[in-house]
């Protein structure tokens, strides 16, 4: 999959409900429902000019929230330092027989499991 179409779901993901109601229509048929430019003039009744010309605005819109808020950023560090935790955790088993301690580390490992970031 192209890694734009890619990028432009994750940032609507995060500031989708930002945009005006017709560019998330306008972007949800064009990057979510695969329709063409043509296609989605044709649903909307407007030229498709004003469709592409939407699109790049919503896209815009988004990237800027992006720049500006870094959240999708913030998320993926998040993530990633999520994920070395659980490694660490999972190394550091190998060598502890104490049960208690082990039982303490699933612990863990279950409640960085369950986090919604």
């Amino acid at each position: 999959m192209n890694s734009d179409f890619v990028e432009m779901n994750v940032l609507y993901d995060f500031y989708g409900l930002l945009l005006t109601g017709k560019q998330m229509d306008i972007f949800k048929m064009y990057y979510m429902d695969d329709y063409s430019l043509g296609e989605i003039s044709q649903e909307l009744n407007i030229s498709r000019q004003g469709v592409y010309d939407s699109l790049k605005r919503a896209e815009s819109i988004l990237k800027y929230y992006e720049d500006k808020l870094g959240l999708v950023k913030k998320y993926n560090d998040n993530m990633e330092k999520l994920s070395k935790i659980k490694q660490s955790i999972d190394e550091v088993k190998k060598y502890i027989s104490d049960k208690k301690v082990l039982e303490a580390l699933e612990d863990i490992e279950k409640e960085i499991d369950g986090l919604e970031l």
